[in-house]
């Protein structure tokens, strides 16, 4: 029996060497695509959390302000129409974002009463608001 000719075996490792590189590619595009995909999800759209063409306003004792990058929080306490008191979180900026767009949270401790208007969370029952606007009511 003879093995392959010279011309069959040099077609096969040809071959061979297309399904690697073939391999190689998939699995690069394949790389790529993932690293793209939790890149994209790391950073979450605001429109897909808030609704962003809506604004409401609330007023509520100021609970807590957690500093953190990528996103500031504040936390209140507010009166719901049943006199229910509910735990809002309102997202901020970075506190250099606060920081530059003058925003008075620095100078809030708890137990403030404070006003914020903002773009409600799509889920009601979340309490949630992405912060435009926050001060103290007026004395």
């Amino acid at each position: 029996m003879r093995g392959p000719s010279k011309e069959s075996a040099g077609c096969s490792k040809s071959l061979v060497a297309a399904i690697r590189r073939s391999k190689s590619l998939v699995v690069a595009v394949l790389g790529v695509l993932l690293g793209l995909s939790v890149s994209v999800s790391a950073h979450h759209s605001f429109y897909a959390t808030y609704l962003e063409d809506t604004q409401i306003t609330i007023q509520g004792t100021l609970d807590r302000v957690v500093y953190r990058s990528p996103h500031s929080y504040v936390y209140l306490l507010v009166s719901d129409r049943n006199n229910q008191v509910r735990l809002w979180v309102v997202e901020c900026g970075s506190p250099d974002q606060m920081r530059r767009q003058h925003l008075i949270i620095d100078a809030l401790k708890p137990g403030d009463q404070v006003i914020v208007t903002g773009s409600p969370g799509r889920d009601p029952d979340d309490h949630r608001l992405r912060l435009r606007t926050i001060a103290r009511p007026a004395a």
